[in-house]
């Protein structure tokens, strides 16, 4: 079946405990961000509904609904770098020192030494953020690998079977990056963009067991995401009753984000400690191939980049202070 211990997942996700608990105040506290801001401009459109009739004070709360919806959902796309920055990253640079053996600090501490592993390795949050961008393009690339070869297989429906597993795959590398930035922080290279490269080489050359692994991981975790966005609908549906007006969609809207809340918070870095694991045994004693180095560079422009960037850099840290949008 699958090659991680699902048991030190939990235990390792326990003493990172203060970042689990910084997880669920950030993504709850962002759903929560949400369902006010959503019931603000719904409020606001049904005040507005006031000046006409029924159906046009209908038509105003849902436009109102709408746009509180769109405006947080736009400061949220500006503030992901940083979420990344201090969340995530953080979470793995304590990750990796547990899986490696080593004592971490408990309690409030705990966060802060690992912000400032994350500060001495990328002393810039959009390094990071860019970083991170690459590595996806260059993930997905790899799991396109699968596509590729079913689709020359002379066997009737496989390029159908070729496409729904594609994009299964997609969801299922998901969690695949922050791995990649984790082999980037346990090697403590003056290059982060060098150890990125060795890391991308590194998986790219196992990609089916990590691909199998990251399958498995998918179906656990999304099986118990649908199992809470379930659950989450009757809280949801009240929140609904109590916005001014009537929004039949929005039941469901926020039981999604509260479902999205709880896998960030507490799913993502239980498949993440799984994938860690599969991968860091995997690459156990292995240097990254030449061979897979050309594919890559072949197969993708975003690893074409990353080199470039690591053979550029003078073996300095990741500090390009001015990452293209384009990039992103």
């Amino acid at each position: 079946m699958w090659d991680f211990s699902i048991g030190r997942a939990l235990g390792l996700m326990g003493r990172t405990l203060p970042f689990i608990l910084l997880r669920m105040a950030v993504y709850f506290g962002i759903t929560l961000g949400y369902i006010l801001v959503t019931g603000v401009g719904a409020g606001v459109g049904w005040g507005i509904g006031g000046f006409g009739d029924a159906d046009f004070r209908a038509t105003t709360t849902a436009w109102g609904g709408f746009a509180g919806f769109g405006i947080f959902g736009a400061i949220m796309y500006w503030a992901r770098e940083y979420i990344l920055y201090i969340v995530k990253a953080g979470h793995i640079a304590v990750l990796v020192e547990l899986l490696d053996g080593k004592q971490v600090p408990r309690g409030r501490s705990q966060v802060s030494h690992a912000s400032a592993v994350i500060k001495e390795r990328f002393p810039q949050a959009s390094a990071l953020f860019l970083m991170d961008q690459l590595i996806k393009g260059v993930v997905r690339a790899i799991s396109g690998l699968l596509r590729g070869i079913l689709t020359i297989l002379p066997v009737p429906g496989v390029h159908q079977f070729a496409s729904i597993l594609s994009a299964f795959l997609r969801i299922a590398v998901g969690f695949v990056d922050e791995v990649i930035l984790a082999y980037a922080i346990r090697t403590q290279s003056d290059n982060a963009w060098m150890s990125t490269r060795e890391a991308l080489v590194l998986y790219g050359q196992n990609y089916k067991p990590m691909l199998k692994n990251a399958a498995w991981l998918a179906l656990i975790v999304y099986g118990l995401s649908f199992l809470v966005f379930a659950l989450m609908l009757a809280p949801a549906a009240l929140v609904v009753y109590l916005t001014p007006g009537s929004w039949a969609a929005g039941g469901v809207v926020f039981a999604l984000l509260l479902a999205w809340s709880v896998k960030a918070a507490l799913l993502e870095p239980f498949a993440i400690t799984c994938m860690m694991q599969v991968y860091f045994e995997t690459i156990e004693g292995q240097t990254p191939k030449p061979e897979w180095d050309s594919k890559l560079e072949q197969m993708s422009g975003k690893f074409r980049k990353l080199k470039e960037r690591a053979f550029g850099s003078g073996g300095a840290s990741a500090t390009d202070p001015t990452p293209q949008p384009a990039s992103y």
